[in-house]
Order: C-alpha cells, then structure tokens, then sequence
C-alpha cells in the first residue's frame, strides 16, 4: 500500500506539473491570439510528438518529455532584411560557430513569416503587447499558486491546536524525564485536580476569552503558582473551574518558529489538533511571501547548485530549502503521498507542493535571460527606450531589435541549465532532500 501511495503520489506530480506548463503556455497563447499573431504550434513536453491535432491555424499537441512547453508564434525576431544593412549577405566573412547559430536562427524565424505571418507577426506589436505575452505565462502560474494556497489555507486548513482538550496529565512529570507514568507520590496535575476531561472546550481563562489553545497557553505560562478561573465548556454547559498552575521548566516557541527552554506555568493538559480554515487572504499572502524567499534562491542559483554538489560529493545533508529537480520535487510527493497520515493531511501537502512547483516556475521563467520570458521582455523593453529616445531627440526610428544576435548567449544560458539541472538530478538521487524524516 506504501509502495502504492508513493507512485499515486509521483503520478500527481508529475500531472500537476504538466498541468502547470499547459495553463503557462495558454498564458503566452491566450494574448497572442488575442493580438492577432499567427501561432502555428502549442506543444506540451520537448522531442519526438507523441499525439497532435490542428484546429484552424494551430497544432495542438504533446512531446515525449513533458519537461516543458511552448508556442510557436510568427516572427518572434524581425526578418533578416529588416536588421542587416544592404550587401551583408554579400560581404565574404568566416563562418564561425557563433555565426553559424545566428544565421540558422534567423533562417528558421523567416520561415514563420510566410504565407500571412508576414503581417501577424510578433515583432510588429507595439512594446506593450509584447510584455503582456511574454509576462501572461508566468502570471498563469503565480495565479495557479495563488489558487493553490489559498484552497490550502482556506479550504482544507491549517493544521491548529483548537481549544478542545485532548487528554489531561495524571500527574507533573519532570522536564526530560524518561518516566512514562505516574508513581503514587508524584503530584497530581493541577488541569486534573481543577477537574478539567478530555472533550472539554476552553472558553476563558483568567477572565480572557480564547479562540485557540496557543491564547490559552500563553495566559498559563504567566501565571504560575496563581489560582485562574478557567471557563469551560462540557455537553452543553459552561463551567468555571479553578487551576493553579506549577512552575515548571518546559520547551515554549519562539517568535522565529523555534522553541527553548524556560520556566512557566504548567497545567498538564493537551488540545485536540484540527484543520481550522484561514482568512480568505491568508493563501495569496503565503504564496507571495514564499515568492520572495523563491527569488532569493534562483538569484543564487549557480552557486547553490554548486554546494549541492559539493554536499553531494562529501555526503552531507542538503539544505532543504535548496534547489530541486523534477526528481526530487517526486521523490518528495511521493514520500508525502505515503505518510502513514489523515488523507486531509496528504492532500494538503500535495497542494503545498505544488503550490511552490509553480512559483518556482514564475520567478524562474522571469530571469532576464534568453530564452526565458524574461529575456523576451527585456529586448522588447529595450526597443521601446530606443525609440522613445528617438522621439526625444528628433532622429529617425530605429530598427527593431536584432535579438537572434543573442543566439550564442541564448545557447550558453541553455548549456548551463543543462549542467545545473543534470547536477540536481545527480544530487537528488544520490543524496536526496530529508524533508520528512
């Protein structure tokens, strides 16, 4: 059954993912089509087609390796005769590699112009157009994280200690013992002398209202060795009842989410856990704070990539909020997929998981960098000052952006993708992330 859940969990994974990058092309399709530029193709996946169909002007289809997706839009890049000056065809050069790649480039952004491309074309749109197709991908999946969290928070819950008692300590046991029961001199817990039961709901304690166990433990904590009336409710009816707490040495949290050690007031009592719904806000929030933390690890992508090697290499533990490949973001809902845990639990984790699969994607494909959709959006930005600088000082307007001559850096950033992602794989079936233990 384990063995089960892990693979259930990998296929919904690996569903959601192509889920992800087909509502991420619609995001560059839906406004192209819009715009009235000519889309031959929308492809999930990369290499050979395994199941296409045309509808009208486009062909609709999947690729064997569902790792990514495009669409194919004609005239990405103006034609060559709108870049190159007269007689440069004709003008002997060497043909080196670089050369090579951005003529075979341009050749093959010519061919999409044919037939009506030629005046649907993508670099024909004004700068605004440009941008609003470019960002529409990414903005599908951070829409797509925000709809995921939200359903997580809000829809499911976050997972609280409510103010209904779970169980209540015979006794007061020291802190770090190994003891497991009460003997007959240890002194009676102060919830079970006021008379507190399981099933009790907490309502007030010292006169306070509490909405949740945490409210209740922290009025606790500050009144050791002082009698508090603790209002509770049991079938049906409320009751006040008397409790003073010990002090005693226990683990408290901290405000960074950690814990320590101090001495507080003790009652000996624990709370039911639940699923509590959060604010409808409280979804988009996580994910726009997770969004940030997301930047800050693409932005050292290189060099975080770098020590997972390293990790990898020496054997040490991996950070867990370091990079990951698509093997390891399956691993780990496989792994969530199997926890000997409430399905309410599973789901919500699978939700997470996905949730910062499409973030990830979000920052990823914004990286100013051909041939992400950041890179498309910095050339067409780039044409828009240049010609906003020519209206200023009067001259001609210039010619479009000749972004295939970032062909051969297009070609290093893909090369370095490769390595980083192959390393990541290496590293995450070799030395995998330890996310639950």
């Amino acid at each position: 059954m384990t063995v089960l859940a892990f693979i259930i969990g990998v296929v919904v994974l690996v569903v959601g993912l192509a889920v992800s990058i087909a509502l991420h092309e619609v995001g560059h399709l839906a406004p192209a089509k819009a715009f009235g530029v000519r889309v031959g193709q929308y492809m999930i996946g990369f290499g050979p087609t395994v199941f296409s169909r045309r509808v009208g002007e486009t062909e609709y289809g999947f690729k064997l390796l569902p790792l990514g997706g495009y669409i194919s839009m004609a005239g990405m890049y103006p034609p060559s005769a709108a870049t190159t000056g007269e007689g440069d065809d004709a003008r002997p050069r060497r043909r080196r590699l670089f050369e090579t790649l951005i003529q075979d480039a341009r050749t093959a952004n010519d061919e999409t112009l044919q037939g009506d491309g030629a005046g649907r074309a993508f670099y024909q749109l004004p700068v605004y157009k440009r941008v609003i197709i470019m960002l529409g991908g990414p903005a599908m999946n951070l829409v797509l994280a925000i709809i995921l969290f939200a359903i997580m928070f809000s829809g499911i819950g976050v997972q609280t200690a409510t103010t209904t008692v779970a169980s209540v300590n015979e006794c007061v046991l020291p802190a770090g013992s190994t003891q497991t029961s009460c003997a007959a001199d240890d002194p009676a817990s102060p919830a079970a002398a006021a008379g507190i039961r399981p099933g009790d709901v907490l309502v007030s304690v010292d006169g306070t209202p509490v909405d949740t166990f945490a409210e209740a433990s922290a009025i606790i904590q500050k009144s050791p060795d002082r009698p508090i009336p603790v209002v509770v409710e049991r079938g049906g009816t409320r009751q006040t009842l008397e409790v003073t707490p010990v002090l005693a040495t226990r683990e408290i949290a901290t405000a960074d989410g950690g814990t320590t050690t101090a001495e507080v007031g003790f009652v000996g009592m624990s709370a039911t856990v639940a699923f509590v719904p959060q604010p409808i806000w409280d979804g988009p929030q996580a994910a726009l704070a997770q969004t940030g933390q997301v930047v800050g690890i693409i932005w050292q992508l290189p060099a975080r990539v770098y020590q997972t090697a390293v990790d990898t290499i020496t054997g040490a533990g991996r950070d867990p909020n370091g990079p990951l490949s698509v093997v390891g973001a399956g691993r780990l809902a496989g792994e969530v997929a199997a926890t000997e845990t409430p399905i309410l639990n599973r789901v919500s984790g699978m939700l997470a998981l996905l949730g910062s699969l499409n973030i990830a994607l979000f920052v990823f494909n914004l990286v100013p960098l051909l041939p992400l959709d950041g890179g498309h959006v910095v050339v067409a930005l780039w044409e828009g000052l240049k010609r906003v600088w020519a209206r200023m000082t009067g001259r001609r307007a210039p010619r479009p952006v000749d972004a295939t001559k970032l062909v051969p850096i297009t070609y290093i950033v893909v090369i370095g993708l490769i390595i980083m992602g192959g390393t990541l794989i290496l590293a995450d079936i070799v030395n995998p992330v330890q996310l639950l233990g």
